[in-house]
C-alpha cells in the first residue's frame, strides 16, 4: 500500500504546484495588461507551450509509473492465486429424516418343533422322510414295544387283584356292621336287665365292651376299604398311563408343516425322550431376527414395515412387519434384538436362509455425512482438511457413526456447510492456503 500510495501524494504535489505557476501566471498576465493595453501574440503562444508542456510533464512523471505499478501488483496477485494447489473440496451434509437402515438377519420358521419318542422300542415303520408335507395329527411312523404290552398286562392284573381286594374290604365292612348292629342289640338288654338287678353287674360290662369292639372293628373296615379303592385307583391309573405309552407309539405330526429333519430309519432302537425322530417346521409364514444398533434402537417400532431380501433371488423384495421387539438391549452387543414376520405362501424361501432386512426409519435428528475419502486417520484419531473462507486448511478431529460405504456418519466435530478436502495430498497441511474447487467444477476445469 505504501508503493501505490506515494504516486498519488507526488502526483498531486505536481498538480498543486502546476495550479500555482499558473495563477501567477495569470496574476503576471492581469497586471501585464493592466500595464499594457494588450498582450503581445508571440508571449500568448508562450505562455500555452508553457503550459502545455507544465501538464504533459505532470502526467508523464505522476501517472504512468502509478498505473504501472498497480498493473504490476494485479499481475503479482493474480500469479499468486494461480500458484496455490487447487484441492477438490465437498461439503458436509446433513442426511435425510427418512433412511434405510439394512441389517442381517437370519430366517426361522414361525413354528417349529422336534418330535420326540414318548415310548421306548424299536422303529416299526417309517412313513415320511425329509421334504414331506403332513397335517395335523398325521401318522409319521409306528414304534414297536413288546414289553410295553407286557406292563400292560401286569398293571391290568394289580388293577383286578385292588379291585377284588377292595370288594372283599366291602364284605367284611358288611359282616362288620352286622356283628355290630347284633352286638348293639346284646348289649341294651343286659342293660335293661342290669338296671332290674337280674344279672351281675360285670356281666353287663362285658356285653357293653363287646359293642365298643365292634364299632371300632366297623370304622377299621371302613379306613381298609378307603385303601383297598386307592389301591384300585392306582392301579388304574398306571394302566391308563401304560395305555396311553402305547398311544405314543404312534408318532403323530403336531401341526401342518414339513419334515425338515428325519434322523432313524426301519428298525432304529428308540429311547424314551431321547431319541430325535423328526422335525416338522411351518413354512407358510416365517420370521427373521436383526439386530438393531442402540443408535436406532429407538426408531424400531411394533408394526412397521420391512423389506426382506436374499441373495440367492437378486431383484425381488419380500415384504415383512416387525412384530415384536426385547424391549431391552443386550449388554454385550449393545443391540436391539428385533423380530420381522413374513408371509411365504410359495415356499420361496427357507428357514435357515441369510437375508438383508431393511427397515425405513425416520429420524428425528439427522445426522451430519461426509464422503468416505475425506477421512484421515491418524495416531490422535480420525480427522478430516476443513478449508475455511480465506482458503486456510484447518484438521478437525471427528467422531464417526455408521459407515454408509461411500459415505461415512459424523457425530461431533463438524457443521452443516463446511467444506472437507476430498482425498488430501501432503500439500494439505495444517495452516497452507489452498484453492478449493468442487467436484463438478474441478471436472469441468480438466476438461477444458
Amino acid at each position: 500500500m505504501s508503493e501505490t500510495a506515494a504516486p498519488e501524494d507526488r502526483l498531486r504535489a505536481e498538480i498543486e504546484a502546476l495550479k500555482r505557476q499558473m495563477a501567477e501566471q495569470n496574476k503576471l498576465l492581469a497586471e501585464h495588461a493592466r500595464g499594457a493595453s494588450r498582450p503581445s501574440t508571440v508571449t500568448l503562444v508562450m505562455l500555452a507551450l508553457l503550459l502545455a508542456a507544465l501538464i504533459a510533464g505532470g502526467f508523464f512523471a505522476g501517472y504512468l509509473p502509478r498505473h504501472k505499478r498497480v498493473e504490476g501488483l494485479a499481475a503479482e496477485a493474480q500469479s499468486s492465486s494461480e500458484s496455490l494447489p487447487v484441492v477438490t473440496v465437498v461439503k458436509v451434509e446433513r442426511s435425510a429424516a427418512k433412511s434405510e437402515l439394512v441389517l442381517p438377519g437370519n430366517i426361522q420358521a414361525l413354528t417349529e418343533a422336534p418330535v420326540l419318542a414318548r415310548a421306548s422300542g424299536y422303529l416299526k415303520r417309517r412313513y415320511v422322510d425329509i421334504g414331506d408335507r403332513v397335517t395335523e395329527g398325521q401318522v409319521l411312523a409306528e414304534i414297536e414295544a413288546p414289553e410295553l404290552d407286557r406292563q400292560i398286562q401286569q398293571a391290568r392284573s394289580a388293577l383286578d387283584q385292588a379291585t377284588s381286594a377292595a370288594q372283599q374290604s366291602e364284605a367284611g365292612l358288611k359282616q362288620g356292621q352286622t356283628n355290630e348292629e347284633l352286638a348293639r342289640v346284646t348289649a341294651e338288654r343286659w342293660r335293661n336287665l342290669a338296671a332290674k338287678g337280674v344279672v351281675s353287674r360285670q356281666e353287663n360290662d362285658t356285653y357293653q365292651a363287646q359293642w365298643a369292639a365292634q364299632q371300632a372293628n366297623v370304622e377299621a373296615l371302613g379306613k381298609a376299604i378307603a385303601a383297598a379303592r386307592s389301591n384300585a385307583g392306582a392301579a388304574q391309573a398306571n394302566l391308563d398311563r401304560l395305555a396311553s405309552l402305547k398311544e405314543y407309539l404312534t408318532v403323530r405330526a403336531p401341526f401342518a408343516g414339513v419334515v425338515t429333519l428325519r434322523n432313524v430309519d426301519t428298525g432304529a432302537l428308540i429311547t424314551e425322550g431321547a431319541t430325535l425322530l423328526f422335525r416338522v417346521a411351518q413354512a407358510g409364514r416365517l420370521r427373521t431376527y436383526v439386530n438393531v444398533p442402540q443408535s436406532d434402537a429407538e426408531m424400531v417400532r411394533l408394526g412397521q414395515q420391512a423389506t426382506i431380501t436374499v441373495a440367492e433371488l437378486p431383484g425381488v423384495k419380500f415384504p415383512g412387519t416387525v412384530t415384536r421387539t426385547s424391549s431391552a438391549l443386550d449388554p454385550a452387543t449393545r443391540t436391539l434384538l428385533v423380530e420381522v414376520q413374513l408371509s411365504n405362501p410359495d415356499a420361496r424361501l427357507a428357514p435357515g436362509m441369510y437375508a438383508q432386512v431393511d427397515l425405513a426409519v425416520v429420524r428425528s435428528q439427522p445426522s451430519l455425512t461426509v464422503k468416505g475419502d475425506t477421512l484421515v486417520v491418524r495416531a490422535d484419531g480420525p480427522q478430516v482438511a476443513v478449508v475455511d473462507a480465506g482458503g486456510k486448511v484447518h484438521y478437525v478431529r471427528v467422531q464417526l457413526g455408521r459407515d454408509y460405504g461411500d459415505h461415512l456418519e459424523v457425530l461431533g466435530g463438524l457443521e452443516e456447510g463446511q467444506l472437507v478436502v476430498v482425498n488430501p495430498s501432503d500439500l494439505v497441511r495444517e495452516g497452507a492456503m489452498v484453492k478449493p474447487a468442487f467436484i463438478g467444477s474441478a471436472a469441468a476445469g480438466s476438461k477444458k
